[in-house]
């Protein structure tokens, strides 16, 4: 059974036609569970109340971070803790994709957390989040709202910002952004390291002198590669999925792709799942 968050204030004909919707949607594969006001006539359905709602013509960014109590914010934030599948709004459309976003990122942090801790065995991992500076007042709004949502969560092992010159010194175990910036930074560490390497066999092959300097320091090289090169790591993991799921580079390499971290990801998440279970005899929702 799926249960969806229905922003019951949002939209030209709230709270009346939502509500009759919500009702109509209403079955035994789906639960609509109504967040608007105290006192809302919601025809039996569950009510989670939102005292304040957002306008149509708000400043988007501006409004979420305002009204962390509207019935907008509240429906995703209902998706974010785990007590509904999905949020549904006609309301504000930025405001939205704002919600969204802003609860997401921090969803990404806690995935990345247990990722970290079942699958690389760090006990504690240590998360930050990727901006253009340590400050925590540095960033774009949608960097400054996840700061302070990151900051209010008092089960991760938040500490701060970290800029992208840092990644690979290890800035720590686990790094959140939006996907378009993580895109953006991946393809460019991937092009600095190809063309490092590049330079680098390239200066080796320069002359005599430098191939005997190169066959001193070739098992040194090879290392060097292998930590390195993209296709040591196969892909990307989509976390958050009941099942498994890898998106692989698009210059992925055959060493790239018969890499079977998946079965290793695969058997580690099973146990995990099957340990679960065993400690907890509730279903889950």
């Amino acid at each position: 059974m799926a249960r969806i968050a229905v922003d019951a204030m949002g939209g030209d004909r709230a709270p009346e036609e939502i509500v009759a919707g919500a009702l109509e949607a209403a079955s035994p594969q789906i639960t609509p569970v109504l967040v608007g006001p105290s006192g809302l006539n919601t025809g039996g359905l569950e009510l989670v109340e939102a005292q304040t709602t957002i306008a149509m013509d708000e400043k988007p960014a501006d409004a979420v971070r305002a009204k962390r109590d509207s019935s907008l914010v509240v429906a995703c934030r209902l998706v974010r803790e785990g007590r509904a599948d999905a949020a549904v709004s006609a309301g504000n459309t930025g405001a939205m994709l704002a919600a969204g976003l802003l609860e997401i990122l921090r969803q990404f942090a806690h995935m990345g957390s247990v990722f970290a801790q079942e699958i690389l065995g760090i006990s504690d991992p240590e998360v930050r989040l990727l901006s253009i500076g340590e400050e925590p007042e540095k960033g774009n709004q949608l960097t400054l709202e996840a700061h302070r949502l990151l900051s209010e969560a008092e089960d991760l092992n938040f500490r701060g910002n970290t800029e992208s010159r840092n990644l690979l010194e290890g800035a720590a175990d686990v790094v959140v952004c939006d996907g378009f910036t993580g895109n953006v930074v991946l393809k460019a560490l991937e092009g600095t390291i190809a063309t490092v390497l590049g330079s680098l066999r390239e200066e080796i092959s320069a002359s005599r002198r430098a191939k005997l300097g190169g066959l001193l320091i070739r098992p040194a090289a090879r290392g060097l590669r292998d930590r390195l090169d993209p296709d040591t790591y196969g892909g990307a993991y989509l976390l958050g999925l009941r099942g498994l799921a890898v998106i692989a580079h698009g210059s992925s390499g055959r060493r790239g792709v018969e890499h079977d971290v998946v079965g290793s990801l695969q058997e580690r998440l099973e146990q995990g799942v099957l340990e679960s279970a065993r400690s907890d005899p509730e279903p889950a929702r």
